[in-house]
């Protein structure tokens, strides 16, 4: 006969009742019953989703990433990849109304330096930039079609900075990842 804790014994003790997870527990432990939870806080199948959050980027790393996801649409964008392209767009437009000042345009009447700049600023960082917004509102568990509030004045604005501000949704990922990015690095 066999001790209690022998790993070699042939009954089901320490098993798990589904088939497919049907392996001997070597340390005789039992498996959890369904709806417990796991022994030493191991995940669970089909656990919380919280560690699929995206993951926090550095500035450097927003940049790069929103270059190189330029017309993506599909996918999440975490809020620290959102706000370091929103700051980033913040000091290029302050660039370039230096720029502007600098070569004697105001702001009633701008340079053709500056128009030139701008308006290659402007388009070639719209679709980068809208793409950056449906991944962003995807990732708080939001439809891409929520940036129609831009057609709104002033309302549409503040429900879309609410929602570009809020936590990830865990749930998230289980609607919008279809798969990684072409550039998450």
């Amino acid at each position: 006969m066999t001790e209690p804790n022998d790993p070699y014994r042939t009954d089901n003790a320490g098993t798990s009742a589904w088939p497919s997870q049907s392996q001997h527990d070597p340390y005789g432990q039992t498996s959890s019953p369904y709806g417990m939870p796991n022994p030493y806080g191991d995940p669970a199948f089909g656990a919380d989703g919280s560690n699929h959050r995206r993951p926090n980027v550095s500035f450097g790393r927003a940049i790069k990433l929103f270059f190189k996801n330029y017309a993506v649409f599909h996918g999440r964008a975490s809020r620290s990849e959102y706000w370091w392209v929103a700051l980033f767009s913040a000091l290029v437009n302050v660039a370039l109304n230096i720029i502007n000042t600098g070569t004697g345009g105001t702001n009633d009447n701008p340079t053709t330096v500056y128009l030139v700049l701008a308006a290659i600023w402007s388009l070639g960082t719209l679709i980068p930039g809208l793409s950056l917004a449906v991944r962003r509102l995807h990732d708080a568990n939001r439809s891409g079609f929520h940036l129609f509030w831009l057609l709104l004045p002033f309302i549409g604005w503040i429900v879309l900075l609410v929602f570009f501000c809020q936590n990830s949704h865990p749930d998230a990922w289980h609607k919008y990842d279809d798969g990684p990015l072409p550039a998450e690095d």
